[in-house]
């Protein structure tokens, strides 16, 4: 609703490792039933605040509020109303989904009648009702991830907080996660914070808030951060990224960015260049090309004048 107070507050976070400062002053809210991402790099403070949220990392500073009430980060009310997934698998191999589920439930104390009857409707909410006695070594990957999402519903938490969701995960667990979390928050109205360094997740989110060095360079929904970047996104595979954006350079003065599998170029009028581009490779040199507006990758490096994607943050 417009104007509501948000149910989750942060202002002026600030921390780190003994004494190398992560983050320098992270302030966000998150509107009741929003999904929230923290997009960033490796190494913008994404998983730092993840930690101080969940209290699993004391903050030098930390102002947090739920439903405008002041709380202590991990302390017993935020336990009681948060969900949390780990981005390291943290599931027993030798237990079930049912075990793991039951375990949950008692250490919330969740009463019995209620534990059996919410276990069960997780298991068939996880795709795992045929799979809930056999042990989680037997699961694939895709499976244990979906567990992880049920453990953390069990007690029925108003706010779930995500560490890289989907991280390690295929194209089709990928998909199927996102359709599990758009059905918890159109049937429970449940709200979401969740990091990624998917510019492809982060577009699935409500609002972001775009972290680089342990602050926050912007805060908007996906449509509006991608509107204020003028220009084109030509994308050009071949079997030498590298090679073939030096020869753009070398032979059409054109600024490229190589990624692991591919070149990108930002541009205006895009449709005008690629004619260029293709008329003046050597036939053989290019495999695709791909025009589209600009990512939240190009968001990125146009808000830092960094590279979202480098040599030391290639994924």
């Amino acid at each position: 609703m417009p104007g509501e107070a948000p149910l989750l507050s942060v202002r002026g976070l600030r921390g780190g490792y003994r004494k190398r400062t992560v983050l320098q002053g992270v302030d966000f809210d998150v509107a009741r039933g929003e999904i929230f991402g923290l997009l960033g790099p490796n190494g913008s403070g994404k998983s730092t605040t993840f930690l101080a949220l969940t209290g699993l990392l004391r903050p030098d500073a930390l102002d947090l509020r739920l439903d405008g009430v002041l709380i202590e980060a991990g302390g017993r009310e935020m336990r009681r109303r948060m969900g949390v997934v780990f981005q390291t698998p943290s599931v027993d191999p030798n237990l079930s989904p049912r075990e793991h589920l039951a375990l949950t439930a008692r250490l919330h104390s969740v009463p019995t009648d209620k534990a059996r009857a919410r276990i069960e409707a997780l298991l068939t909410f996880a795709d795992l009702a045929d799979r809930a006695d056999d042990k989680v070594k037997t699961l694939s990957g895709g499976m244990r991830r979906r567990l992880e999402l049920a453990r953390a519903l069990v007690h029925s938490p108003s706010i779930l907080v995500l560490d890289e969701p989907t991280v390690g995960l295929d194209h089709a667990s990928f998909e199927r996660t996102w359709t599990r979390l758009t059905e918890l928050r159109e049937r429970e109205g449940l709200t979401m914070v969740m990091t990624t360094h998917r510019p492809e997740e982060a577009a699935r989110c409500d609002r972001l808030a775009i972290l680089d060095g342990g602050r926050i360079v912007a805060t908007d929904t996906p449509a509006r951060l991608q509107a204020a970047v003028s220009g084109d996104v030509i994308t050009l595979t071949a079997r030498d990224p590298s090679e073939l954006a030096a020869w753009l350079k070398a032979h059409l003065d054109l600024d490229a960015r190589v990624t692991p599998d591919a070149v990108v170029i930002v541009c205006e009028r895009g449709h005008a260049l690629i004619p260029r581009i293709v008329e003046a490779l050597p036939a053989g040199r290019l495999e695709t090309v791909n025009l589209q507006r600009p990512s939240l990758a190009e968001v990125f490096s146009h808000l830092t004048g960094r590279a979202f994607f480098s040599a030391e943050n290639p994924a």
